[in-house]
């Protein structure tokens, strides 16, 4: 069931700033253990609300009618962040955790879920989209666009998904597509959907992996990586491509766990850590730019992060027609963790404390200047 056309996308008003009632209970969990404790609590059916992104939504932006601070330092934080610092989890087997625990949950999941066209679990691009179908199809025609692809190019396509890109790239521009995907699932229904064309769908951690192609893509696979493995990344790009070729990078941005993060957002974000993207980082906008330093150039810097949020709303509204037929297989804890996810990450889009880019760049830079694509 898609339903995506009747949304529209969050905008402040007048109305956003009357007070907003929470109950003492809501601020007794969030004063002990933040937005963290707040999505294990709605997760054990501690506490309900009529509209849970609002309500993360002002939590997030510091509501002052809410008469309460996050507390910027906590243990939980204080762990993580030494942790994050002495181990590398997203190696070996680590490499592998997400697609387990998430990408594998099922794919009856996500094809009600997402989109029906393309399923594509990444943000649409909603500029002369109408639904979500559209929205998603135009974003991924952005990119091929942004590639300048032409016919007989290689093309290598890092966390491939359910062949979305691939699938496409191959048929609209008759270029050769590998992806690479650590999920079992993504992989298995990727090469079904790319049966007869130039595609080959390979089940591998892009950091065991070497060849060489014309035109790279990303789409936000980057968090995943690991903060310790963004030069890796990197490196790996900067390997496989060609002299003068080009790699596009959709990528969900945010500074988190330093001294100039939100205390909200920090706690959030380990709440996604644990339930829904295991070992996952969003890359500081600094550490996308020092490619630049080397061989990369910098030539394209796209930012519709606002479309993010009416994306996930559009998953939401999809989640919740298709929960009466996932509800037995799933279960009602489920139901809030995923829900938690949804409209809280919906809110951090329309706090803008998070940013969603499309960066290209070129090995040695494009002769002449790059043509950039809207």
């Amino acid at each position: 069931m898609q339903v995506a056309e009747k949304l529209s996308p969050f905008i402040a008003n007048e109305e956003d700033k009357k007070p907003f009632h929470v109950s003492q209970n809501i601020l007794d969990i969030v004063k002990r253990g933040g937005l963290y404790a707040l999505g294990e609590s709605y997760m054990q059916g501690e506490w309900e609300t009529s509209d849970l992104h609002e309500l993360l939504f002002r939590f997030m932006t510091g509501d002052t009618s809410i008469p309460l601070t996050l507390t910027k330092v906590s243990p939980r934080v204080i762990g993580y962040v030494v942790k994050d610092l002495l181990w590398n989890s997203q190696v070996g087997k680590g490499a592998y955790e997400v697609a387990e625990r998430h990408y594998d949950l099922g794919n009856d999941l996500f094809s009600q879920m997402l989109d029906k066209t393309t399923m594509t679990y990444t943000c649409g691009y909603w500029r002369n989209a109408q639904d979500l179908e559209q929205a998603q199809v135009d974003k991924i025609d952005l990119l091929c666009k942004k590639l300048q692809l032409k016919p007989g190019m290689r093309v290598l396509d890092i966390g491939c998904g359910w062949g979305n890109f691939a699938a496409f790239a191959a048929k609209r521009y008759g270029v050769s597509v590998v992806g690479l995907t650590v999920s079992k699932e993504q992989a298995a229904l990727a090469r079904e959907r790319c049966k007869g064309l130039d595609v080959e769908i390979l089940l591998q951690d892009y950091q065991t992996y070497s060849g060489t192609f014309d035109r790279i893509v990303s789409i936000e696979m980057i968090e995943a990586v690991g903060r310790k493995n963004i030069p890796t990344f990197f490196s790996m790009v900067e390997r496989c491509l060609v002299d003068k070729g080009l790699f596009a990078l959709q990528v969900i941005s945010a500074e988190t766990f330093t001294t100039r993060s939100v205390p909200a957002l920090d706690q959030y974000i380990l709440w996604l850590r644990r339930r829904i993207f295991p070992n996952g980082y969003l890359p500081s906008f600094p550490q996308l730019i020092d490619p630049a330093r080397g061989k990369m150039v910098i030539e394209d810097l796209h930012n519709f992060s606002a479309d993010y949020a009416r994306t996930l709303n559009a998953w939401d509204v999809n989640f919740q027609a298709a929960w009466p037929s996932l509800k037995a297989k799933y279960g009602e804890p489920f139901y809030k963790m995923w829900a938690y996810y949804l409209k809280g990450c919906e809110a951090l889009f329309n706090a803008r404390m998070v940013q969603l880019y499309q960066i290209v760049y070129s090995k040695g830079g494009v002769t002449g200047g790059y043509e950039a694509v809207r």
